[in-house]
């Protein structure tokens, strides 16, 4: 026992151990946010409850709660997802199971996906014409509405603009009287149709109601659906989530502007972190005489590795922001003030403060890879008549190169999942528009943006029914963390194809 002790077979085992311990945890948990956010697309079956009093709930069963009733000591609680937000004024109801007397899943109960007060569960009666519409009929009726409202909103945009060009315009105080008169009557009359179309619903109680079609944005009858056609509309509905805009104070939609906002962030924040990081880590390695204030400046870079990340967003508020934006403004956009272009959070200052925050991470890993570099390689290239310049740019920072951009894929990681700071130097809980537009100078960095990190934390602590949109937060964790692994994978991907390509240089 004692030799084995010696030999360091337990250490061994040991680390073995906790590194199968940590890669299970990690995977449990990218496992347990994947179900619980990917699920949520899965077009869950209907159901309709009738309970002793009479009463019919159509719904979605959520959970299931155990707990101790005067009865009995285990009594089952079920939590059901009831939609119609704008008739019940919530999004769930519990009920007792001995209260339930029978349950169906009728095959014409419907999921109405509406562009305001989430879904709609229960019956279609007819639409505005009389048709009684059938699961194919449904569908068909949607995409031929969905073009229509599309044409009726572009005219009806076409025709706003012109009322805002009127005042401007060569025309005489009358002839601008009978054209505003003619263009509100050509607005009204689109409103007209717009109002025209719609469908006639009943919900569980059997209120009937009237939904306008420019209000519906998909039909799908979840419990006439075959296996084929709900993995279909499951990968529509992830399509959707990654390629709209959210809606409904980010509870309902899609959450594409904000991947736009957390990649093109990461894109500049490395464009600007690691010429920064690599010069500082030359400077420091190759040219910087090793005394005092050298050991003192990299004592300060690996202090500001572990310095809070809101300490970096209180300083980018402060000096990108107030003082560096609001000279750029004092300069250059005087005209504008006092409304600021750069004076205030956007892209540019929250790429900055990142870089800032990542900088000590590039700076200690590119040191790190030259240090591995030998001396003698050095002393070859300068023997052979090279400058210091040439055997860097050549030699050093080619060989150099893997761990450089072990720094980017480091930087990378952590910068993306930050948030505290890009809540004082630029995001949202909603942009007006993407930074990036086809509108000279096309990259807008004076722009607010939306991101991933601050999304989950605005639909976990800020929405207005948490439990509703507790689905919404695991899709989008395990979305930002696909963005994450994506990134680093490109990063790893470039890293090993450097790592090949200059490996003769190591001979």
């Amino acid at each position: 026992m004692k030799h084995w002790i010696k030999s360091g077979s337990p250490w061994i085992w040991l680390t073995a151990g906790s590194v199968s311990i940590s890669m299970i945890s990690v995977l449990g948990i990218l496992l347990l946010i994947g179900w619980k956010g990917l699920s949520y697309f899965w077009p869950t079956p209907l159901q309709e409850w009738h309970t002793i009093d009479g009463k019919v709930i159509v719904g979605q069963l959520y959970d299931v709660e155990k707990f101790h009733g005067k009865d009995a000591e285990h009594q089952e609680r079920l939590i059901i997802k009831v939609g119609n937000r704008d008739i019940y004024g919530f999004d769930f109801i519990n009920i007792d199971q001995d209260k339930i007397q029978s349950v169906s899943k009728p095959s014409a109960l419907v999921v109405v996906d509406r562009l305001q007060h989430g879904k709609f569960f229960g019956t279609i009666i007819e639409t505005s014409n009389g048709l009684e519409l059938t699961r194919q009929q449904a569908e068909s009726w949607v995409r031929s509405e969905k073009a229509k409202v599309d044409l009726l909103e572009q005219e009806q945009h076409k025709l706003y603009g012109l009322l805002d060009d009127l005042p401007n315009s060569d025309l005489s105080k009358n002839e601008k009287v009978k054209k505003e008169s003619l263009l509100n009557q050509q607005v009204d009359s689109i409103l007209t149709q717009l109002n025209y179309s719609y469908l006639i619903l009943k919900d569980g109680q059997g209120t009937i109601y009237q939904l306008n079609s420019d209000n519906v944005l998909g039909i799908w009858f979840p419990n006439a659906m075959s296996l084929q056609e709900k993995i279909i509309h499951w990968l529509g509905a992830l399509y959707d989530f990654v390629s709209e805009n959210p809606r409904e104070a980010n509870s309902e939609g899609g959450v594409f502007p904000a991947i736009f906002g957390t990649i093109l962030l990461v894109l500049l924040m490395s464009v600007i972190v690691m010429p920064l990081g690599v010069i500082a880590a030359i400077y420091l390695h190759e040219y910087a005489k090793p005394n005092m204030l050298t050991r003192l400046v990299r004592i300060a870079v690996i202090n500001l590795a572990g310095v809070p990340s809101i300490v970096y967003g209180v300083f980018g508020l402060g000096f990108f922001v107030y003082v560096v934006g609001g000279t750029i403004d004092q300069l250059f956009y005087s005209t504008q003030l006092p409304t600021p272009t750069f004076g205030t959070p956007g892209l540019l200052w929250s790429a900055l403060t990142l870089a800032i925050l990542t900088l000590p991470v590039v700076i200690v890993a590119t040191e790190e890879g030259l240090s591995r570099i030998p001396s003698s390689v050095r002393h070859g290239s300068l023997a052979l008549g090279a400058t210091q310049f040439e055997t860097l740019w050549k030699i050093v920072v080619p060989m150099a190169s893997p761990a450089i951009m072990t720094g980017l894929i480091l930087a990378v990681a952590r910068a993306a999942g930050e948030v505290a700071p890009l809540m004082l130097v630029g995001v949202v809980k909603l942009a007006p528009s993407l930074p990036v537009d086809n509108v000279a100078p096309y990259l807008h960095l004076d722009r607010k943006f939306m991101h991933l990190g601050y999304h989950i934390y605005d639909v976990g602590f800020q929405s207005p029914n948490v439990e509703a949109a507790r689905p919404i937060v695991y899709a989008t964790a395990f979305l930002l963390v696909t963005v994450i692994i994506g990134l680093n994978l490109t990063a790893i991907a470039i890293r090993n194809n450097l790592r090949e390509k200059y490996r003769t240089l190591e001979l």
